[in-house]
């Protein structure tokens, strides 16, 4: 799963390097992109490069390779649509029938709530804002206030405990203590789960997995959006 923007790069970088055999420089592609910044562009390239896109090739200046492209790229020719479907979820929570509406009595002593979609625990992905479904959460997982779910994709956070297709529940927040897991809005663009640390004025961005690095950004470019609270899983 690619963000929009994760999309529109690497077809402008497919396109000109069919066209001229060069890939764009980080400035051809800030532009290209309307990036604030080229460290945007740095973290779209690393994102691509860590699903198997693209490679950089070593001691050459611009220098990128395309290795792939998404079937539906391939296909099409266009951006993929940005609706997302879940895997169904059953065995241990219950998902609400397709096409009728919440049932209150769907599981006893839990609480319906929406799916937001997938979050990342691994380079951030583009946050998805708008429920795509509705799963029963025991209600020792959630509290006062308002909460929602959402699918893990990644595995950044394995040493936290929380692994690939996990669905995490998050209570809504603007704002968390240093240390704990949250879901963070990176540039008003994309969002991950992540354990926040406060350091000094920046803003830690921390995985739970030494295969992955830690990415610290200035106070005003994230957002906490939600913190963590409980997490279900599926077992097969």
């Amino acid at each position: 799963m690619l963000t929009k923007k994760q999309h529109e790069l690497l077809a402008f970088i497919n396109e000109r390097i069919s066209e001229s055999g060069v890939s764009p420089s980080f400035d051809e592609m800030k532009d290209a992109l309307e990036l604030k910044s080229k460290s945007g562009v740095h973290r779209l390239i690393t994102a691509l490069e860590e699903r198997g896109f693209i490679r950089r090739l070593p001691n050459r200046a611009r220098a990128l390779e395309v290795l792939r492209m998404p079937p539906e790229m391939a296909e099409a020719k266009r951006p993929a649509a940005t609706g997302f479907a879940p895997a169904i979820v059953d065995g241990g929570f219950r998902r609400r029938p397709q096409g009728n509406a919440p049932s209150a009595a769907s599981v006893s002593g839990s609480n319906e709530l929406p799916v937001l979609g997938r979050i990342a625990a691994g380079t951030p992905i583009e946050a998805i804002q708008h429920e795509v479904d509705r799963i029963a959460a025991p209600d020792a997982l959630v509290s006062a206030g308002e909460h929602f779910i959402l699918e893990v994709q990644g595995e950044s956070m394995i040493d936290a405990g929380i692994h690939d297709g996990d669905f995490v529940v998050i209570k809504r927040c603007d704002t968390a203590g240093s240390g704990d897991i949250v879901v963070a809005l990176v540039d008003d663009e994309e969002a991950t789960l992540k354990r926040l640390r406060k350091k000094g004025a920046s803003i830690a961005l921390e995985a739970a997995n030494p295969d992955f690095e830690t990415r610290i950004y200035g106070p005003d470019r994230v957002a906490v959006q939600g913190k963590l609270v409980g997490l279900m899983r599926k077992y097969h």
